[in-house]
């Protein structure tokens, strides 16, 4: 089978001959028929994530090993069965739940692999679906899809929306609520959606890109700012009565992204941070109790939460904006638009 690998970090990605893994036990062989293009693929081909001060938190020291396939958005089609699998049949539409935990840990034994203490997700520690085929190593991993949704549409639910979808039940947002969500690209677009299908609390959407932001608006954004050009502490509080919002979703968490909205909380109000562009912050700790803020990380999703996400798309309440498709071969100059702020909504590999 082919696959596109990154052999050394920070380097074009190689289309290499692999042998196509065969199925044991409880394993199931997946054909790929889309992929996700993750901000997260990004980091494990440049090597590291920012850290504080600006220094590098290498990947390798988060036991990411090289060479790698990328890849954790993954749907496609049953392939071949290991002889202990059950409930599955060759050729069904399958979307592959990525976030592989170790099992014995408090965070697997309760249903959170996604937070495991020794992670073995594919696309990360383990090869994923930068290929024509990826090995699953359990059937449990798998969600049926059927043919109620394109495979292009459900790869992304996986992580953009499975992401998005973890941290809009983080942030526990009511009807009356104010959200600023900050960063519109794929998991910004999807949180837009599940904020308005699930709580109808008011969205305000930011970033610095306007083609970015159009697309918010029209997937459901109440107000769109953009922080290069808009005054965003003045539109927040005149929309607000001059309290601030009830809560922020950053999907970006940079030092300046999260700097900036430190300005607009209401007391009381939520900050759930979700992206890993990474940096530091300083924080003035008296404002954190006498305010009451909550500060809450947020990765991926579980299971069941995939599972429900499914069930959202197949009724049409979310669907992943994808708006770039790339052939296998296309895997490096997908990765570098993605970097470059090129793809709105979601790229999609074709293998």
């Amino acid at each position: 089978m082919k696959a596109a690998r990154i052999v050394n970090v920070n380097e074009p990605l190689q289309l290499q001959e692999l042998q196509t893994p065969k199925p044991r036990g409880s394993q199931i062989l997946v054909k790929v028929q889309s992929v996700g293009v993750c901000h997260s693929d990004v980091h494990v081909w440049e090597g590291y994530y920012e850290g504080i001060g600006g220094q590098p938190l290498k990947t390798t020291d988060r036991g990411v090993k090289y060479p790698l396939t990328p890849g954790h958005e993954i749907a496609g089609i049953v392939d071949s069965l290991g002889e202990q699998v059950e409930g599955f049949s060759k050729n069904e539409k399958v979307l592959v739940y990525p976030w592989i935990g170790e099992g014995m840990c408090p965070a697997c034994r309760i249903g959170e692999e996604n937070l495991c203490d020794k992670p073995r997700s594919l696309g990360i520690y383990n090869d994923g679906g930068y290929a024509e085929y990826v090995l699953v190593p359990d059937y449990k991993y798998l969600v049926k899809i059927g043919d109620d949704i394109d495979t292009d549409i459900s790869a992304p639910l996986s992580c953009a929306g499975l992401t998005a979808y973890g941290a809009v039940k983080n942030a526990n947002l009511k009807p009356d609520d104010n959200v600023v969500i900050v960063g519109t690209g794929g998991l910004g677009l999807m949180a837009i959606q599940l904020v308005r299908a699930l709580t109808a609390a008011r969205i305000i959407a930011m970033d610095i890109d306007d083609k970015k932001l159009q697309v918010a608006k029209k997937e459901g954004a109440d107000i769109v700012v953009n922080l290069k050009n808009e005054d965003y502490t003045k539109v927040v509080m005149e929309l607000t009565n001059k309290l601030g919002v009830d809560a922020v979703i950053d999907f970006v968490n940079s030092t300046k992204s999260v700097e900036d909205y430190m300005q607009i909380l209401r007391r009381r109000a939520k900050i759930v941070l979700v992206g890993l562009f990474g940096g530091e912050l300083r924080l003035s700790l008296v404002s954190i109790p006498t305010r009451a803020y909550k500060i809450i990380g947020s990765y991926t999703g579980s299971l069941q939460d995939l599972i429900e996400l499914v069930s959202l798309a197949k009724r049409g309440v979310v669907k992943p904006v994808v708006s770039n498709r790339f052939k296998l071969d296309q895997a490096g100059e997908a990765l570098q638009m993605l970097k470059d702020g090129k793809i709105i909504g979601r790229g999609v590999l074709n293998p």
